[in-house]
């Protein structure tokens, strides 16, 4: 099994670096593109967030804040997107997921770096030593060939320099599909599904990830390395908001 996870992250490269010599067009608008970026110009930014949103729950804000006062009292965790997953990305990002389309990878994580660069600046989010992207369990790896969470820390990684680590976080049970699950659900699935290899060296560290919906995931792993004594904030490609917060 393990050859054949191998060959189809092979072919999945493979592929990516075939289609960026082909014709490129736009995945959301389909207009021609010169470069392999995979979305347009307009596009992304047609989908990026117009202004300030809580880094807890991402309701919009009236001023960058960080997070909104319900959520500065739970002390919620920090999660850095540079858009919303109900706003134009989420069949792009769908791609990257369960089809290894690649392509926009990069502008996306331009994004996102773009973001954080913003609230660091504006002091709301500390600097980061280390990326950890979110473990799969070696059954899931098996079945899907590549985690998609470590190819958006790898892309990361070359645009800002920050190391990633793909080998501290570990998965110990392989629990169901998350998709479409209420947030206690989500909750009880992943209690006691992550492990930390060993003892984290840094002081503070993003976790990374695709889309963050009820934070069930992050905030588990969070709670195993906050017991090491390390800051955690999350990176992710896009927010998926609960309904109706982005209207509220």
């Amino acid at each position: 099994m393990a050859n054949l996870s191998r060959w189809r992250h092979f072919w999945l490269r493979a592929i990516e670096c075939l289609a960026q010599s082909l014709p490129n067009r736009c995945l959301l608008c389909h207009q021609h593109l010169t470069d392999g970026s995979g979305i347009c110009c307009q596009c992304l930014a047609s989908c990026l967030y117009r202004g300030p949103s809580c880094l807890g729950c991402g309701r919009g804000l009236t001023a960058e804040f960080g997070l909104c006062g319900s959520c500065r009292v739970l002390d919620a965790l920090p999660v850095v997107a540079p858009a919303s997953y109900h706003q134009g990305l989420g069949h792009a990002i769908a791609g990257i997921k369960y089809q290894g389309q690649l392509a926009p990878l990069q502008c996306l994580c331009e994004a996102l770096l773009f973001r954080v660069c913003g609230l660091e600046r504006a002091g709301l989010v500390r600097p980061v030593s280390l990326l950890l992207p979110v473990p799969l369990h070696p059954k899931r790896l098996q079945q899907r060939g590549f985690n998609q969470a470590h190819e958006i820390a790898l892309m990361l990684s070359r645009l800002s320099g920050i190391p990633v680590d793909g080998h501290l976080l570990g998965r110990s049970r392989n629990t169901p599909q998350q998709a479409g699950l209420s947030g206690k659900v989500r909750r009880q699935n992943l209690k006691n599904a992550f492990v930390i290899n060993g003892v984290c060296r840094v002081g503070s560290v993003a976790l990374v990830d695709d889309v963050v919906t009820t934070g069930s995931t992050v905030n588990e792993i969070a709670r195993l390395l906050e017991a090491q004594g390390v800051a955690v904030q999350v990176w992710c490609l896009a927010r998926a908001e609960a309904p109706g917060l982005l209207d509220s």
